[in-house]
């Protein structure tokens, strides 16, 4: 993510604080923020990227790495937005929204949430909108793009990149429930990320850098996956998933 740049002339999270410029006129944006993400250097980025409220009115109140630790955040902090990852320990992005459920109903003060992840997938996507999120964007955003999508989702607007903004709009377009895939649903949520990018031709060392795990994590999610579906090797994969249309 590139470096966001300043947000409406916000002069100091103190006058952030207050609502007021240094000319004592315009009302500066300030929105409070819990980041919900399993892996540390992320979250360590995501940081150092938006939560300069001086210059970008984003402050960060506190961070989470799975479902327990998020509910727990969320509920002591009570933040106006939530990055969400989708794939959590615990139950992932899906548990935490059903569990938060009253805070994001909450007339007065709700929790509004934002997913931010790895996953372009159709299902993730529609997962956590049902859920009750507002909006999806993925890892490949800057700073600068995210910093706006966080306050459009505080102001109560549906912020979705182009591609998945259509996911939504099929999904509840159509009446008719989705066909259930028995090979699919064998998967864990970790397996089809790595299926996926598999499938779009990426090596080992590539997929382990995008997902921030180790090389040899990825080989046991690509044995386990080619198991799981009786595969014998990545190309029977990539046909396997170009036929289902998950690449």
């Amino acid at each position: 993510m590139s470096d966001p740049t300043e947000a409406n002339g916000t002069t100091g999270a103190a006058e952030a604080e207050s609502g007021q410029t240094a000319g004592g006129g315009a009302v500066a944006r300030h929105v409070r923020v819990v980041l919900v993400d399993d892996h540390r250097m992320f979250r360590t980025g995501v940081q150092a990227e938006i939560g300069q409220t001086e210059q970008t009115g984003v402050e960060v109140v506190g961070e989470a790495a799975d479902v327990d630790q998020a509910v727990t955040v969320i509920t002591a902090t009570r933040p106006e937005v939530v990055l969400l990852d989708v794939h959590l320990p615990g139950g992932g992005g899906v548990e935490v929204l059903r569990r938060c459920a009253p805070l994001m109903a909450d007339a007065e003060q709700p929790v509004r949430f934002l997913a931010l992840s790895v996953s372009d997938a159709a299902e993730d996507v529609i997962g956590v909108i049902r859920g009750g999120a507002r909006g999806y964007v993925t890892k490949t955003i800057t700073g600068t793009d995210l910093v706006d999508s966080i306050f459009r989702v505080q102001e109560g607007d549906a912020v979705f990149s182009p591609r998945l903004a259509g996911f939504v709009l099929d999904a509840f377009a159509s009446t008719d429930a989705p066909p259930v895939d028995e090979d699919l649903d064998r998967l864990t949520q970790r397996e089809r990320e790595v299926l996926r990018l598999i499938a779009r031709g990426y090596a080992y060392k590539e997929i382990a850098k995008q997902l921030f795990i180790s090389v040899k994590t990825v080989e046991s999610h690509v044995s386990a996956v080619l198991r799981k579906l009786q595969l014998s090797n990545r190309h029977e994969l990539t046909r396997w998933a170009t036929a289902r249309r998950l690449v």
